[in-house]
């Protein structure tokens, strides 16, 4: 995969500018039209349609220092020493509506301790989205168990609720609906069957920060619920996560196995211990969490409504689809996905066309791809643990499986995103996206035909 189109190298592209956010008016006008065909594109010579850069990302604030610097100088740096971590884990649970919430190191240990809690052990099998950060898959593999993809939905980008059951085996243990950008999955079904089955169901909220389903926020609605506060995400920490649950009796367990197995409130473990491990949240890092929740609320509301407009906007070009959300549902845009039609671009290639936008001011790229065939699930079944317990004929239908994902591949193949920073501006930013995006159309003949 091109460099271009990684997921980490847009976004660091994307969050690069050093521009201020622009005041959101929240107007309700007609939206600018530009003209399309003005200029040469500037993949070829022509002058950008966006001559600035973003909004830089991550933000400091210096209001935030002074909290932050009472920490270090307390010399109370660890969780169980201080009082921050559990400041932000009631804040945190509040601003949801869960019962309780546990801080972690990152995402990623909080997709492991969750699936831990859910007793999801070696041999085992949980049902994932395969259109999601490779940390989906990792946290599966880390317990020895199989992640079993269910295919992607081509409308929606997320888990095809419909494509779930076919999926399920005797080893079956857990469901990992993935809430990728921000967007939710479709939940009903997806509880529907892990009733039906008796599954857990951990969601993947870690870019779903705030994300709504049917007036409930991601990370209350199945089981558990894993967030991730890494550099990149809306409220960030550097390194950091979270988990959610309207269980308090599972965060318990949890807290105690991210806590080297120490039992703690209706989970004490066998004499007060537990198998456990060491994903604790630092008290830096929760101190910097804490003063970015109510920007995180006011950021979240702008990027909502400036990725409806430029939806409407999209929406009017051809070629260009803007994603199907779930009735009743409320997405907050880690990335603002679209997906891309060459023929109407003059056959320019999905990279191509990415290029051709990027060049105009506005960088893109495609985001996840086809991970089962990088090699890091031929590693884990082709190991000896992997071969004990599965054997070698599962674990070939296993592989061949993949062939099966043509809604995944089909994803990956067509979808382009841009930034959420690129939401925080005003509307004329996102005129200018669509503007770019016409720009392109109007002289991909010509683009097509340079090759480049």
């Amino acid at each position: 995969m091109s460099p271009l189109l990684s997921r980490r190298g847009f976004i660091e592209t994307a969050t690069a500018g050093s521009l201020a956010i622009s005041a959101w008016h929240g107007g309700r006008g007609a939206p600018t039209i530009f003209a399309a065909d003005a200029g040469t594109p500037a993949l070829l010579g022509g002058t950008p349609v966006r001559a600035g850069g973003w909004t830089q990302w991550p933000q400091w604030r210096e209001t935030w220092a002074s909290p932050i610097l009472d920490v270090l100088r307390s010399g109370k740096w660890y969780r169980e020493s201080g009082n921050r971590v559990a400041e932000f884990e009631t804040a945190y649970a509040r601003l949801l509506g869960a019962a309780a919430c546990l801080a972690t190191s990152s995402g990623t240990t909080a997709l492991i301790v969750s699936l831990h809690v859910l007793d999801v052990d070696a041999g085992d099998e949980v049902i994932v989205s395969p259109y999601t950060f490779i940390a989906s898959y990792n946290a599966i593999l880390t317990c020895k168990a199989l992640p079993v993809f269910a295919d992607t939905d081509p409308a929606t980008l997320t888990i095809d609720p419909a494509s779930i059951e076919s999926r399920i085996t005797e080893r079956t243990r857990a469901i990992m609906p993935v809430h990728i950008f921000g967007m939710p999955c479709d939940m009903d079904p997806i509880a529907a069957v892990a009733r039906k089955h008796q599954l857990g169901i951990v969601e993947d909220a870690c870019q779903a920060w705030l994300a709504e389903y049917k007036g409930k926020k991601c990370g209350t609605i199945g089981d558990i619920g894993a967030f991730s506060f890494q550099e990149s995400k809306h409220i960030p920490s550097g390194e950091g996560g979270a988990i959610t649950s309207m269980r308090q009796e599972l965060v318990d367990r949890c807290n105690a196995f991210h806590n080297c197995g120490h039992g703690t409130g209706t989970f004490q473990g066998q004499g007060f211990f537990t198998r456990g491990n060491n994903y604790r949240m630092t008290e830096v890092q929760a101190a910097l969490l804490t003063v970015q929740v109510e920007k995180l609320v006011k950021e979240t509301e702008v990027r909502r409504a400036n990725a409806d407009y430029l939806g409407t906007l999209l929406g009017a070009i051809p070629g260009i689809t803007p994603v199907r959300l779930p009735a009743g549902s409320r997405p907050v845009w880690h990335l603002y996905p679209f997906r891309y039609d060459g023929a109407q671009f003059s056959g320019m290639t999905r990279d191509q066309f990415a290029r051709a936008l990027s060049a105009e001011g506005v960088p893109c790229g495609g985001a996840y791809h086809e991970q089962y065939y990088d090699g890091l699930l031929d590693e884990a079944i082709n190991s000896r643990g992997y071969k004990r317990l599965w054997g070698d004929a599962r674990l070939k239908a296993y592989r061949d499986s993949f062939r099966s994902l043509s809604g995944n591949k089909q994803v990956c193949d067509t979808t382009v995103a841009v930034t959420q920073n690129m939401l925080l501006g005003d509307r004329n930013d996102m005129d200018q996206i669509a503007e770019a995006i016409r720009k392109v159309q109007t002289h991909s003949a010509a683009i097509a035909k340079a090759g480049l």
